[in-house]
């Protein structure tokens, strides 16, 4: 299947706090979505979603496709955290391989700042008696490991945050355009030890969204700029985070050997990156993971500006989740895009593939994505 579908249209609303219901998030990033490819609404004939996190319902798919006036086919709403895109677009995939549908919608809203955040800080299970609350606890708990069996210095994470915050406040579309120092992030507050503020991404509201379609269908429309997708992997595990043999290794590990596979690739192929940064050591572990350098080295990968613009590896090139936007990866994959087709606001030169990877709860759900030509 590599490279017989693409991504022929993206969309997204602005971030921050937008006070507006999830709908009509989703409603506003779809018709971006569909303007950018060219294509009316009544040629969609699948809508597939991320359940809000913050709001949890049923029949949501239905309810988003009734506000947009479709009557689409094939669809609903799905849940395996922030890997959810990933796992749609390969859903929408598959749809089509079928002849379930010929023409998806794939989008996630949220407006967890204008709205309720308590999913986030929820007790977990038993352990809040111990004091485990939140999200940033357990994730605190793997950085924490990482440190312990790896000596990774407070510069690989503060390489990830810097970077990130770079590239954001060079988008004029970020939440956040403030560039951030070594000292300024050694500065920044403890939240959960050892997380600084600076390790964890923003809450955001707001909403993004890509149509998938066969790469026959786009050049019968005329879709010129469409980007082709050459391969992608899912992993997950089923162990809460005190369970877990292995606190310094991730699902990217399956994820990412299955994508490379499908594309014929190499992490030495790739140009650029788009990882999940929910907290500086998501992407520093999912680099690991994914082969760009051995376990525990991957300080040697993330300093000295290599994963900035004009580096090595350039990641995170629109802010990711700690600077562009905290809503969970989608957006991640339209910089990817925008890279592949040559249009985003820092420009990778000759770049002609993105990596994107997707994380979802506690490091549950990984999904790896790989766009070029």
């Amino acid at each position: 299947m590599k490279g017989k579908y693409v991504i022929a249209g993206i969309g997204h609303t602005a971030y921050g706090k937008l006070g507006m219901d999830t709908v009509t998030l989703n409603v506003r990033a779809c018709a971006a979505a569909l303007d950018d490819a060219g294509i009316e609404k009544d040629m969609v004939d699948a809508l597939l979603l991320k359940t809000p996190t913050s709001t949890r319902e049923i029949l949501y798919g239905q309810k988003v496709a009734e506000a947009m006036g479709i009557m689409p086919r094939w669809g609903g709403a799905w849940d395996q955290g922030g890997a959810s895109n990933i796992t749609l677009i390969a859903f929408a995939m598959m749809a089509i391989e079928t002849s379930q549908c010929e023409i998806a919608l794939v989008s996630y809203a949220d407006n967890p700042r204008s709205g309720s955040r308590a999913m986030y800080g929820r007790p977990r299970g038993n352990d809040a008696l111990y004091g485990w609350f939140s999200t940033a606890a357990g994730y605190g708990m793997i950085h924490r490991r990482h440190i312990i069996e790896h000596n990774t210095p407070p510069e690989a994470f503060a390489a990830i945050a810097m970077a990130a915050r770079r590239h954001g406040a060079a988008n004029p579309q970020a939440q956040l355009q403030l560039p951030l120092s070594y000292d300024a992030y050694l500065e920044s507050p403890i939240r959960i030890d050892p997380l600084r503020r600076d390790d964890c991404c923003l809450v955001s509201d707001g909403a993004a969204a890509v149509v998938v379609m066969s790469a026959e269908r786009a050049r019968n429309l005329g879709i010129d700029d469409a980007v082709p997708i050459l391969g992608l992997g899912e992993g997950q595990t089923s162990w809460e985070v005190p369970l877990r043999k292995d606190l310094t290794s991730t699902e990217a590990v399956r994820a990412g050997r299955l994508a490379f596979e499908m594309a014929g690739m190499t992490p030495q192929d790739i140009d650029v990156a788009q990882l999940y940064d929910c907290f500086t050591i998501t992407p520093l572990m999912t680099l690991e993971d994914y082969g760009f350098c051995e376990k525990g080295k991957v300080a040697n990968v993330v300093c000295d500006g290599q994963i900035e613009h004009g580096g090595r590896l350039p990641i995170n090139t629109s802010g990711g989740l700690l600077s562009e936007t905290g809503m969970p990866g989608m957006q991640l994959i339209i910089e990817g895009v925008r890279q592949v087709r040559g249009t985003a606001n820092l420009q990778v030169a000759g770049a002609r593939n993105c990596l994107i990877s997707n994380q979802g709860g506690t490091m549950h759900t990984h999904g790896t994505l790989i766009l070029g030509h």
